[in-house]
């Protein structure tokens, strides 16, 4: 991005939590090499081939959504070079992230491939916007590993979603909060704060075995545990600065999609009791939308992240 120094990618709030897990050093002099400012070519080859993208953006009030977007088949995403992906594709009316979408607004796109468990980020602007779909200027391009993704293969191909009301409330309960519980992944959407260096939007994946997102009793507040990965701290640099974040629940066999706006604070010490985590996440809620059968795709679990079994006896 434009304001980093030139061999820095990462800003303040990424780097302090990088330094207090011992990678700073290390990514201060690799992180131009890890983060790209344009699209390598795996990677645009990789995006056309999806059948759907995970967005992250924040609506006028600063508030970051998540959401998953599919296209009528794969191939809705391309690449005329490597500084663009063009998506022929908009959020449904009723998504909390379609007002999110809008020219100069900043931009959070993750590729994930579930039956390879292969991703991708992409972030950057929207350079253009239209009835059929968006432009996403890319600023930043860097690959992820697989840890915590479960392999899960389609059994239902891209179609027409079916439109049902979209629910909204203050807090979780009754089905949504099961719907929670039973997840063995989401998305999360933050944002760095604007006017300092390397701000900007992002989304990211969460995995873990069914239950590792607890719900409050009174289903105000989740949370999570935050385990080993890339030390980068793209989600959790970009809390330490700006904590309010966009969280999406997909339900692979259902459908339906579970979006959750709030106030993220992390607890370093103790990790509130979740075995293995290196530190957690406590999320105050704001805002839930509930969107029945969303998605026009449905997927079976093929395996669980072998990084998410436990240790053999």
């Amino acid at each position: 991005m434009s304001g980093p120094p030139e061999d820095e990618v990462f800003h303040r709030g990424e780097q302090a939590l990088q330094r207090d897990a011992g990678s700073r050093e290390r990514l201060a002099l690799a992180g131009r090499r890890i983060v790209q400012p344009r699209l390598i070519e795996q990677h645009r080859e990789f995006y056309a081939r999806l059948p759907f993208v995970v967005l992250g953006a924040s609506d006028s009030a600063g508030q970051p959504w998540a959401s998953l977007l599919f296209g009528p088949r794969p191939g809705f995403v391309s690449s005329p070079d490597d500084r663009r992906l063009h998506v022929r594709s908009l959020p449904a009316a009723q998504d909390p992230l379609a007002p999110c979408l809008r020219e100069q607004a900043w931009l959070g796109l993750l590729g994930i491939e579930l039956t390879t468990r292969r991703r991708n980020r992409a972030n950057g602007r929207v350079a253009a916007i239209d009835e059929a779909g968006f432009t996403l200027a890319v600023e930043q391009s860097f690959g992820n590993c697989a840890k915590y993704i479960q392999q899960r293969a389609p059994r239902v191909a891209p179609g027409c979603a079916q439109y049902r009301e979209a629910l909204r409330a203050s807090r979780l309960d009754g089905s949504r909060a099961e719907l929670v519980r039973a997840a063995d992944t989401f998305f999360i959407a933050s944002r760095a704060a604007e006017g300092i260096p390397g701000a900007g939007a992002d989304v990211s994946h969460r995995g873990g075995l069914p239950g590792f997102v607890r719900v409050a009793d009174d289903g105000r507040s989740l949370a999570w545990p935050d385990f080993a990965g890339n030390r980068y701290f793209n989600t959790l640099g970009n809390l330490v600065l700006e904590p309010r974040a966009g969280l999406v629940f997909p339900d692979f066999e259902s459908g339906d999609l579970l979006h959750v706006a709030g106030r993220a604070r992390i607890v370093q010490d103790g990790a509130c009791g979740f075995a293995g985590a290196q530190r957690a996440l406590l999320l105050h809620i704001d805002e839930v939308v509930y969107r029945p059968a969303a998605m026009p795709m449905r997927w079976c679990l093929v395996e669980r992240s072998p990084s998410l079994q436990p240790p053999a006896r």
